[in-house]
């Protein structure tokens, strides 16, 4: 196994490498799939029939605060690889904790908005309009939720084992799907929320 110490420790073997690169070509099948659902979605969101519109269910504190959550969650994650990359295991295993306690508090926001619209009388066979919020916020509170249960298994191994060339290259490779979950919120967050609450 051919090394090279000049490169972060995620990146010092080719294997390492390819597992990057393999979980980038993974990421561009996640931007196809969400792709899908925000054009469904966009091409549904006036559909409401005999329910509730998206000015009528969106409320714009409890989103805030979900968004706030989420991109603060981005910023302790990219701290927490920062500290990986100084050997700091202690500081990083602290900011990954933080990073998956502002997912977490970001999901029980999520699910106690599906609870009120579903309180509301806005199900999922309501509408097609309906339908589609919910496969969209669905699908990325479902991706959510495997990141937390990923990044606790991580943290698990990181204090077992501290920061090898594995478990940094497994670190990376969670912080790119955090960061890639992030990026997904911006688009719901502009694209369904703010152009609902309009």
């Amino acid at each position: 196994m051919k090394i090279d110490n000049t490169l972060p420790l995620e990146y010092q073997t080719e294997e390492n490498s390819n597992r990057i690169f393999g979980f980038w070509l993974f990421l561009g099948a996640e931007i196809v799939l969400f792709s899908t659902l925000f054009a469904v979605y966009l091409t549904l969101w006036t559909r409401s029939g005999n329910g509730p519109t998206a000015q009528e269910i969106f409320q714009i504190k409890p989103v805030l605060l979900e968004t706030f959550l989420l991109l603060t969650s981005s910023f302790t994650c990219g701290l927490a690889i920062h500290s990986m990359r100084l050997s700091l295991k202690k500081p990083a295993l602290i900011f990954f904790a933080i990073t998956l306690l502002l997912g977490l508090g970001f999901l029980g926001i999520e699910i106690y908005e599906f609870v009120t619209y579903v309180h509301e009388g806005a199900t999922l066979q309501t509408s097609a309009f309906l339908s589609s919020l919910f496969v969209l916020l669905g699908t990325h509170g479902a991706h959510v939720t495997l990141g937390l249960l990923w990044g606790s298994g991580l943290m698990i191994q990181i204090k077992r084992e501290g920061f090898t060339r594995d478990t940094a290259n497994k670190s990376f490779i969670f912080s790119l799907y955090w960061h890639f979950l992030d990026v997904v919120w911006i688009f719901i967050f502009s694209f369904v929320y703010l152009k609902g609450l309009m």
